[in-house]
């Protein structure tokens, strides 16, 4: 068995679906929605069967604006 480093100080562990949606203010059917919409560029990462987000590539997409951008097309439409 292989022994790796903790990062202890940087507090950005992958959370899974249910707590980024909480995180970002929405329901989980809504974030898995925009995971499966290739076009929203949602900053996830595939881990087996789960999906796994980092709060810092959360908050870098809102902050990016590209979540408002995408989903307001997709609201237009």
């Amino acid at each position: 068995m292989g022994w790796f480093l903790v990062d202890t100080q940087n507090n950005d562990n992958y959370i899974s679906l249910e707590d980024a949606a909480k995180y970002i203010g929405i329901r989980s059917v809504t974030l898995r929605g925009w995971i499966k919409n290739s076009s929203n560029e949602v900053p996830a990462h595939k881990v087996g069967r789960l999906w796994k987000f980092k709060r810092s590539e959360l908050d870098e997409w809102i902050n990016s604006g590209k979540s408002a951008i995408n989903n307001d097309r997709k609201n237009n439409q």
